[in-house]
């Protein structure tokens, strides 16, 4: 089994991409220090945490895209985690205090285009490329989180 651990956490004053940051306090509305531009789309309870895998992001790299932990707006790239079990109702727990359960697949937006190949970023839109999409969580329990802590999916 691979190790699963948090790769990178990401963090922006609003707008893309987000950058690296070592450590992170995670409260029911996403990482503290983190902002979105359009509250419409973005943030709130239910998408207080954008999840994505670095092993989706390695793959789409091989196919050509300039992707990057980070730069399609996801606050935390995961290593090592089966992406094709974190979907909707799975939990994660992130170190040792950080529970997240997904919530929904995102809906890629224009803000990322910059990341592929002819700007398509439907590349990663989960009705059309099933598996390949970021999520959303709520944040079941809070806490302190750092690159390098474990994941575990819970179910």
């Amino acid at each position: 089994m691979l190790h699963t651990h948090i790769f990178q956490i990401n963090l922006s004053n609003g707008g893309l991409p987000k950058l690296a940051v070592r450590e992170a306090e995670v409260h029911e509305l996403g990482l503290v220090g983190d902002k979105q531009r359009n509250l419409k789309h973005h943030g709130g309870p239910e998408r207080a945490v954008c999840l994505y895998s670095l092993e989706r992001i390695l793959a789409l790299q091989a196919e050509g895209h300039p992707i990057y932990p980070g730069a399609a707006g996801e606050n935390i790239t995961l290593a090592g985690v089966d992406w094709d079990q974190v979907r909707p109702g799975a939990r994660l727990r992130l170190g040792e205090q950080v529970v997240l359960e997904v919530t929904r697949y995102t809906e890629p937006c224009s803000n990322i285009r910059e990341s592929f190949k002819d700007e398509y970023f439907n590349r990663i839109h989960q009705e059309r490329f099933p598996g390949w999409s970021r999520v959303y969580t709520r944040v079941a329990h809070g806490g302190r989180i750092r690159v390098g802590d474990a994941v575990r999916v819970e179910g």
